[in-house]
């Protein structure tokens, strides 16, 4: 009997406590929203079956039965047959991906730590987000360098938590392998859609040379003459994707695809600033130029190019031979699905990220007009610029917290020495 008693003293002890921690204001972990994402529709064939019942007048046979003069007369019984009868119908398999309700931690914010991909507009955003990340909701950024698939490699690892830019279809079978993986997660779009091609040439060039507008027509001596440099070895010399990023493939097996092997020598350059370099330097010397460029890319926002026409996409081209044109990419925003759990706050503004193209372009626009400004400088910039742009991504708290640290001009401690 004291046994017991002692137990509802303690049990009475025990919830004493936890009313105390409640009053004296414990902090009370953040809850996300449940959010499901449909990624796709894929018709699939179902058989039902129909019951058709159908009456059927079948007549029995009974004995003639005699009761005080009455007479019984023969019965005839409806049987019900049951027909079964196949229907195919079309019923709709729906993949989705469900982000449940988490819990933020308690304690100590973690590093979120982001991929820093080797082009401009990576890595702009990047330096926007991490300011936004660490001024506005406290957590602490790092950055990992590095090229599109060691850093798409290390995002499913967890080795980084963000990837502002996942291009899409130069990841197409990586990213559907990792989504069926349940590897990453889309949050968003960052820059939204835009042009790639391997097949660029300067509008001076084209001017001078007006039948020059199909890859048809680097078959022809007078063009992979018109191209060939010491370097390209008698063929025509295509300046094509940088080493490590996935178009550096892509590119490769187009020009296989279109049987221009024999007459396209292609240049790989080690990062982006000496691909963009060989352009601009043809370009101010009206030299002749082929190449591959994007359209967020700074040259194809500041010169004026032309991209050859190629056959059109279609899936099944690009999962094949790739011999056709780029479909315009999708620029997406992915994190490791660890991320949600860890900040869920952060991945609430992510979702709400709109640095679109247009945007982009000012910026390029601003740069252009002030050459000393790196892009950290810049990015600052753009934040004491835009405050209704990226004030619409966060909440009020951390919105008045970012702009104070402008205020006072304080960097990103997670910002990397350029």
């Amino acid at each position: 009997m004291f046994a017991k008693y002692r137990m509802i003293i303690l049990m009475t002890a025990a919830i004493m406590a936890l009313f105390a921690l409640v009053a004296c204001g414990a902090a009370e972990p953040q809850v996300i929203e449940k959010i499901v994402e449909v990624e796709k529709e894929v018709p699939v064939e179902v058989t039902v079956e129909k019951i058709v019942e159908v009456e059927k007048e079948v007549p029995v046979e009974v004995l003639k039965e005699v009761q005080v003069e009455k007479e019984v007369p023969v019965e005839v019984t409806v049987e019900r047959v049951v027909e079964v009868e196949k229907v195919v119908e079309v019923a709709k398999e729906v993949e989705k991906i469900v982000e449940v309700e988490v819990m933020a931690p308690e304690g100590p914010k973690e590093a979120i730590v982001f991929g820093d991909l080797n082009w401009a507009s990576a890595l702009l955003q990047n330096r926007i987000a991490q300011y936004i990340v660490e001024k506005g909701y406290g957590y602490p950024t790092d950055v990992k360098f590095g090229a599109t698939l060691p850093l798409f490699q290390g995002l499913k690892n967890g080795d980084t938590d963000v990837a502002m830019e996942i291009w899409l279809p130069n990841l197409d079978e990586a990213w559907k392998e990792a989504r069926t993986e349940g590897a990453v997660l889309s949050v968003g779009k960052s820059l939204g859609n835009d042009w790639q091609s391997a097949f660029v040439i300067p509008a001076y060039l084209q001017e001078q040379y007006p039948e020059l507008d199909n890859i048809e027509d680097l078959k022809d001596d007078q063009y992979k003459d018109l191209f060939d440099t010491p370097d390209s070895g008698g063929k025509a010399r295509l300046v094509s994707c940088v080493i490590g990023w996935f178009c550096e493939t892509v590119n490769a097996m187009q020009v296989t695809g279109y049987g221009l092997d024999d007459y396209v020598e292609i240049i790989n350059p080690g990062d982006a600033a000496a691909l963009n370099a060989d352009l601009s330097g043809a370009y101010d010397n009206r030299e002749p130029w082929l190449g591959y460029q994007w359209g967020t890319n700074d040259p194809a926002l500041k010169l004026d190019l032309v991209r050859l026409e190629e056959p059109a996409y279609s899936d099944e081209c690009w999962f094949t031979t790739k011999a056709c044109a780029y479909e315009d990419a999708t620029i997406l925003i992915a994190v490791n699905p660890d991320l949600p759990g860890r900040a869920p706050d952060v991945v609430a503004m992510l979702r709400k990220w709109d640095f679109n193209i247009s945007i982009y372009k000012a910026v390029v626009r601003w740069q252009d007009s002030n050459p000393d400004a790196d892009t950290e400088s810049t990015a600052l910039w753009w934040l004491n610029s835009n405050p209704d742009v990226w004030g619409a991504w966060v909440t009020d708290e951390a919105k008045s917290s970012i702009q104070a640290a402008l205020a006072a001009g304080e960097a990103a401690d997670g910002w990397p020495d350029e």
